[in-house]
């Protein structure tokens, strides 16, 4: 017996040190996995999500392709090929002036994608800034800048982007109108993004590390830029995923009406006009199918990307 126990020990070591080498791995990948990490892992499950992804970085690309895919310009014009069907040499056809159809389609996205980026970083530093002033300071300070959140709130925002837009359509035209369209938008869309900001700021202004950054005399802009509000990142990331969507539905709707960018600048949202023609709708699908259908799977990729990372972030998701 003495015999077999003493061959048996070196045995039971290796496999004590097996299971160390084991557990010390296991620490070292727990101590590894950041809050950044898991919420990429949390993410990359669920699959809908990154088809969504997948999705609108080809269409960013095949936006951002334009003058490779589609070598006449947008606005360059023939009028002795005007109204023509898909072919091999314009493969959305042309306009009513015998512009390629194809290109305006491509250029016009570059448009909508530009304005849908650029009204959500509005969104994002206003929402940011208010909701961390009115966190951070509370008292008279919140109360003020809340109410001035819920009055924008109370107005209905189409037709107060519709409001806006038809004032300022006969002194701005061409390009000018698409930043026009981009402040509106975004000037328009931050109070609930400030008010789930000054939430979270209201929780984490009374946490430990806040109050030794008081206690060691750190301004209060520093706090607020530097401590608080990254730590909001998830949350503004989500917000303003979602939001950019938003914004280029409404931007396609006041193109549509005719009080967004306006011709010959192209975006989705003036090319889809073509279906308020009764005789283009039913004889020109070329016309108004393909930007509808950039629309459609542009705003529904950015969506599920959204609840992807909403999914992500919330730490009782599993």
């Amino acid at each position: 017996m003495t015999e077999k126990n003493i061959e048996l020990k070196p045995e039971n070591k290796k496999e004590q040190n097996k299971d160390k080498l084991a557990y010390n791995e296991e620490e070292s990948e727990q101590e590894i996995l950041t809050p950044w990490k898991l919420m990429k892992r949390k993410f990359l499950k669920k699959k809908i999500s990154v088809i969504g992804l997948i999705l609108l970085i080809a269409m960013i690309v095949i936006v951002l392709a334009a003058p490779i895919l589609a070598p006449r310009g947008p606005i360059e014009y023939d009028l002795t090929r005007k109204n023509e069907a898909p072919s091999e040499d314009y493969l959305l056809g042309t306009d009513e002036l015998g512009r390629d159809y194809f290109a305006r389609v491509l250029y016009g996205g570059k448009v909508s994608l530009k304005v849908g980026i650029f009204a959500v970083l509005i969104q994002v530093l206003v929402g940011a800034l208010i909701g961390g002033l009115a966190g951070y300071y509370g008292g008279w300070v919140d109360n003020i800048l809340m109410r001035f959140a819920e009055i924008v709130m109370s107005f209905p925002f189409m037709p107060l982007a519709i409001t806006i837009s038809a004032v300022l359509s006969g002194r701005v035209k061409g390009e000018q109108k698409m930043y026009i369209v981009m402040m509106i938008i975004g000037l328009l869309s931050w109070p609930g993004l400030s008010r789930m900001i000054r939430g979270q700021i209201l929780s984490l202004r009374e946490q430990e590390f806040i109050l030794a950054a008081k206690a060691l005399g750190i301004k209060d802009r520093k706090i607020i830029w530097r401590h608080l509000i990254p730590n909001t990142f998830g949350y503004i990331i989500v917000s303003a995923t979602l939001g950019m969507a938003g914004a280029i539905m409404s931007e396609a709707g006041l193109s549509f009406l005719g009080l967004g960018v306006t011709p010959p600048v192209p975006t989705w949202g003036n090319l889809v006009q073509y279906a308020r023609s009764l005789y283009n709708l039913q004889h020109r699908p070329w016309l108004w199918i393909p930007p509808g259908l950039c629309i459609f799977i542009t705003v529904m990729s950015i969506n599920l990307i959204g609840d992807g990372l909403r999914d992500a972030i919330d730490p009782k998701s599993r």
